[in-house]
């Protein structure tokens, strides 16, 4: 028994009680509050937890996992990261329990332990069955319920309401639905993946039909584990029903159960099951998108049907590969990305005919030409790019109607300035897909480098509308409102990704961004360098910067960054490893040109956009509206680069 404060951890029965009354908590934040509790003081590190919670051999995302483990335990304890009581957070560290823990050699006396906890009630005192005026007070109410019932139905058979009195109202339309993730019912923990896979092909499927508002796989996938009601999950994605339901499988057998779930008022509609073997797996999604969609009285088009109805058999062992890849993709680390391509190259060796696997490494090389060289010895974006292409193609050519593929090839056309066709290829992809959240996130940004703020908000604000808690939306839409001078959309949608998520730097950069632009130096200081700490930038080179912006002002701050990118590109360093040099192990070279304009080194910011240019980095497609660059705008320079990227006529 671990105590501390009015809580107490029963760790063999499992379960955390307050004051006697025990919480819902169970799983893995359980387990992080047992580790936390018996190092009280200490800090537990993010390595330690993941190898006493989360084994290194299975399909986990680690990162996510602990975060929502963590997130949990400051909801049950009632628990700010911010002004933390219990949990204090450690960047890119770990976690320490700041309060004390007691863990009692004997337990409480008998009479303390009563004391908590009310006394239950006999069954003498609640079913009142040895109580003769308990029978007859029965009968005198059944009797007078009785006679109002009669007088009621003569009633209203007198004034013809009768009719409305006994006929059922309309059911509730069901214009939007979330798939919660399904539960791996198979003995092999190393079945997550499959479960995980299944999940997302679902969100894809009745992501197809257009008068359906389906929720983002990333923004669903938070509530894996979680015991929290239907009804308060649906208000938190703000939608009207849920699916939820099991994976099993034995060898290339697995059976699924779907439940649909009406979430005002909780109502069930309908469930069934199903048992295929692996082959047959993408008929069966499509199958029950199809049902889901009959029961809530949703009409397909023509080509939504055919879309759903037109499923090939897929080889089992490369459709593991695919669906493995797609998993450690997803989890947008390079680490993830390099292991993934190799799943999917190993699905296309094994299904050369399929196109999933071909998508699927396209959507990879896609990640990694957007990300940029950040690391020496990286290919460019230049040089990406045409993997990325030439995958994306394969992958249409088998099957046009994959709406990731398109936008893989939207992508790919942006940083190549093909503005033309890639909003052609966008445009398909969000009519293939309505509820395909990357696609709006994606078109956003395109919309914004054209200029064309009004319909690049409007893309934002859908796709925070797919996926309300993922940070990859919410941090392209901060950016998105940025471009388009919409400061307080970009504040609003900040603030709300601090809550969500207080660890993750970007937020704090793009607050920075927009204090600078509206002329909020020191705020805009103060944001960057807190990005700067959770990026990972050792303390020694934080100080540095702060002594400079103390002595210098703002050019001696940003004099500084430069010079610390600068030193950090000339040491190697590798994947998922922090260098201590915090954001500058994600700076380009349009990254440094945008510091030499704030020092007013114009010559070499030029031949730093020179660079860019010839790499086709991804940040240097919105230079056409970025107010960062308003300083050198006049320059010749400046008007040339345009042209050559197909902005300027």
């Amino acid at each position: 028994m671990l105590r501390f404060d009015i809580f107490e951890l029963d760790v063999r029965a499992g379960e955390l009680r307050k004051q006697g009354v025990k919480l819902r908590l169970q799983g893995q934040p359980l387990q992080v509050l047992e580790a936390l509790l018996r190092r009280s003081g200490d800090v537990v590190t993010r390595e330690e937890l993941r190898a006493q919670i989360w084994k290194t051999d299975t399909f986990v995302d680690f990162d996510h996992s602990l975060h929502n483990a963590i997130a949990r335990l400051r909801e049950v304890l009632g628990d700010s990261p911010e002004n933390p009581r219990y949990i204090e957070t450690l960047p890119r560290r770990g976690y320490r329990f700041l309060v004390p823990v007691e863990s009692p050699d004997t337990a409480r006396p008998e009479s303390e332990a009563t004391a908590e906890l009310p006394a239950e009630p006999t069954s003498e005192s609640t079913s009142g069955a040895n109580k003769p005026w308990a029978s007859r007070t029965r009968i005198r109410i059944f009797a007078a319920a009785l006679s109002l019932a009669v007088i009621l139905i003569v009633g209203f058979s007198v004034t013809g309401d009768r009719r409305r009195m006994f006929s059922h109202p309309a059911p509730p339309k069901i214009e939007s639905l979330a798939v919660l993730p399904l539960v791996n019912l198979s003995s092999d923990p190393e079945q997550d993946f499959f479960a995980d896979g299944m999940t997302e092909a679902l969100i894809t499927d009745l992501g197809k039909i257009s008068a359906l508002r389906v929720i983002s796989r990333t923004s669903v996938v938070q509530y894996k584990g979680t015991k929290k009601p239907l009804p308060e999950i649906a208000r938190e994605l703000n939608v009207d029903a849920l699916v939820e339901g099991t994976v099993s499988r034995s060898g290339n057998h697995f059976r699924i159960t779907a439940n649909l779930v009406q979430a005002n008022p909780e109502k069930h509609l309908w469930a069934e099951s199903y048992e295929r073997e692996v082959g047959d797996v993408l008929a069966l999604q499509g199958q029950v998108a199809q049902a889901v969609a009959r029961e809530i009285q949703v009409k397909l088009t023509p080509e939504e049907q055919k879309l759903l109805g037109s499923a090939r058999p897929v080889n089992p062992e490369a459709h593991d590969d695919y669906l493995k890849g797609r998993y450690l993709c997803t989890r947008d680390t390079r680490e993830g990305v390099e292991r993934a391509m190799q799943y999917f190259k190993q699905a296309i060796e094994v299904a050369p005919s399929d196109p999933l696997g071909y998508a699927g490494l396209a959507e990879c090389y896609a990640i990694w030409t957007w990300g940029g060289d950040v690391f020496p010895g990286d290919l460019s974006p230049a040089e990406i790019m045409p993997s990325a292409r030439e995958a994306a193609q394969k992958a249409l050519q088998l099957d046009e109607g994959l709406a990731e593929a398109h936008v893989t090839l939207a992508v790919e056309m942006i940083l190549d300035w093909n503005w033309t066709g890639a909003e052609r290829e966008f445009k398909r992809a969000i009519e293939l897909n309505p509820s395909y959240s990357v696609a709006h996130v994606y078109y956003a940004h395109y919309l914004a480098a054209m200029g064309r703020f009004d319909e690049s908000i409007a893309e934002a604000r859908r796709c925070l509308e797919l996926d309300p808690l993922s940070q990859f939306t919410k941090d392209y839409s901060e950016w998105a409102f940025y471009l388009a001078h919409r400061y307080d959309l970009s504040i609003e949608a900040s603030r709300k990704s601090l809550e969500l998520a207080p660890e993750f730097p970007w937020p704090h950069f793009d607050l920075g961004q927009v204090y600078e632009a509206t002329g909020r130096t020191d705020d805009a200081i103060q944001e960057f360098t807190k990005a700067q700490e959770l990026f990972g930038m050792s303390q020694d080179r934080l100080t540095e910067l702060r002594t400079a912006y103390r002595h210098s002002g703002e050019k001696g701050y940003w004099r500084k960054t430069l010079e610390l990118c600068q030193e950090a590109s000339k040491h190697p360093r590798t994947s998922a490893h922090i260098s201590g040099y915090g954001h500058c192990d994600y700076a380009e070279n349009a990254d440094l040109a945008w510091m030499q304009t704030r020092l007013g080194e114009t010559d070499a910011a030029f031949k730093s956009l020179e660079i860019a240019y010839t790499k086709r980095e991804g940040y240097l497609i919105y230079v056409k509206v970025d107010a960062r660059w308003d300083s050198i705008r006049s320059d010749p320079r400046f008007e040339r680069l345009l042209r050559r990227m197909g902005l300027k006529q």
